[in-house]
């Protein structure tokens, strides 16, 4: 079949036609694009704001809890603190009686004492004496493992802080409301005497055969 002019003209009008259909609705698919873009991006905004304005909140929160926790810990260490005042004065009147059936006689009972040396502060929560023996009693609400070995480097110092009590025996004790059970074997293994409640009063806890050891 022979092409003539007519046919190719329509062939170019088609293909005008093809093109501009084709930039049409590639144009409308570039503006729904750039729309859904700006959607998108509005969508990400708004949600960007909602976070921040979350964690404004979360901060706002989170520091009235630390506030909270705080306050607590504030009172649960002055409780603490009310706690091992207690047993102190629990302990410190019954040395008198607990300790002279483990033969040892006491003239003075003494709490809360404390020695500077050196820029260094050493404390004793209660102190026996009596002419010959001197008793340094480390007393907790809670008795643990380190609570003993706490006292433990307190007599290795004591004679330091103070030397007017070089020439007595040195004994060590601890006493404790909570008495852990590890604390309560390590201390005797230590040489040391344990004070424990026993009714309205505390009782030294280690057997008579066990002998206490001289620092």
């Amino acid at each position: 079949m022979t092409t003539t002019a007519g046919d190719v003209w329509q062939l170019l009008a088609e293909l005008v036609a093809a093109q501009k259909e084709t930039e049409r609705l590639l144009k409308e698919q570039s503006q729904e694009t750039n729309q859904r873009n700006q959607e998108t991006e509005r969508k990400i905004l708004a949600v960007s704001q909602e976070v921040s304005e979350v964690n404004k909140e979360l901060s706002k929160q989170i520091s009235a809890v630390n506030k909270q926790i705080s306050a607590v810990n504030k009172q649960i260490g002055d409780l603490g603190g009310k706690w091992g005042r207690f047993v102190e004065n629990m302990v410190a009147p019954a040395c008198e009686t607990i300790f002279l059936k483990r033969g040892i006689p006491v003239h003075q009972v003494g709490q809360r004492i404390k020695k500077r040396l050196n820029g260094q502060t050493l404390e004793i929560d209660v102190l026996v004496t009596n002419a010959d023996h001197v008793l340094v009693v480390e007393v907790k609400s809670s008795l643990g493992v380190d609570d003993v070995k706490a006292l433990i480097e307190d007599l290795t110092q004591f004679r330091q802080f103070f030397p007017e009590y070089n020439q007595k025996q040195l004994y060590g004790a601890v006493a404790g409301i909570k008495i852990d059970e590890r604390s309560d074997v390590y201390a005797t293994q230590e040489g040391l005497f344990l004070i424990e409640p026993a009714g309205d009063s505390v009782i030294i806890a280690n057997s008579e055969k066990v002998k206490p050891r001289i620092w």
